[in-house]
């Protein structure tokens, strides 16, 4: 089986299980026996100070890195084991701390590229944009198009990304990952750097989401305005180990997450 492991199929109420994951580079602990579930149609929030393991946990889950230990089941399916490109057909769709997108390319195609994966005409059709490719590229292109209506960058349309300001890149990004029609889709910092008016739009944005498409949500975010206001549900990660998990208000009365994140970013400290 090309010394791939064969997903074992479990019966789970969640959307997506964490189950006692572990990651290790060399002799750096990344992630320390992790365990957390995410609920179909939640918003779940992973917070933690900078080193805490939040952007490594959302690797694993979508295949960019390998558990070392533990197993993740998405939909059913246990795996060690997921590339990115089988997580993506899966239904698990992802943005990035720094955006990645194709600044050469308008905000149209960059959205279209969220459809790739669903595009089934042969590459010689593709390449004439003839017959059933084009008959296909029409039908996604209003997919795309129903997207940059809900996001409200029509006026931005033709305009190639690089020359964006940066919260309207975010959410150009946020479009390419809802092309893919996500389950699971996973923000990494969607706020970061953004102003108060943009960090408004976007929480805005990320509610409609889920509550207009259903999608189920798990964010990572500093601002914790943002994440007690957004998210049903908080695991809160420290040195690679999870110390608090439950809804905003129970984990905003954690000690131990007022002393390792809380306090600080009461301090002033947004890390």
């Amino acid at each position: 089986m090309n010394g791939r492991e064969m997903p074992v199929t479990v019966d789970v109420a969640s959307l997506l299980a964490v189950e006692n994951v572990s990651l290790s580079f060399g002799g750096v602990k990344a992630l320390s026996d992790v365990s957390f579930d995410i609920r179909r149609g939640e918003i779940r929030a992973i917070i933690g100070p900078n080193g805490a393991g939040k952007t490594s946990m959302l690797n694993c889950i979508n295949g960019f890195y390998h558990p070392t230990q533990g197993s993740i089941t998405f939909n059913g399916e246990r795996r060690r084991r997921m590339r990115p490109s089988a997580a993506a057909a899966g239904g698990i769709a992802r943005t990035f701390q720094n955006v990645a997108l194709f600044k050469g390319m308008s905000t149209l195609d960059n959205i279209m590229t969220g459809r790739s994966l669903k595009m089934h005409s042969g590459f010689f059709w593709q390449l004439l944009r003839h017959g059933p490719a084009l008959k296909e590229e029409t039908a996604h292109r209003r997919v795309v198009e129903d997207i940059i209506d809900f996001l409200e960058i029509q006026h931005i349309r033709r305009i190639p990304v690089g020359k964006l300001p940066y919260g309207l890149q975010k959410r150009v990004e946020l479009g390419r990952a809802l092309a893919m029609e996500p389950q699971l889709l996973l923000l990494d910092e969607p706020m970061a750097g953004m102003n108060l008016e943009e960090k408004e739009d976007m929480s805005r944005f990320i509610l409609d989401v889920n509550q207009h498409f259903g999608t189920t949500i798990a964010l990572i975010e500093h601002d914790m305005g943002v994440v007690m206001d957004l998210s049903d549900r908080v695991v809160v990660l420290e040195y690679g180990r999870k110390i608090a998990d439950g809804t905003p208000q129970e984990v905003k009365r954690d000690e131990r997450v007022v002393a390792a994140y809380l306090g600080l970013a009461h301090e002033g400290d947004q890390a």
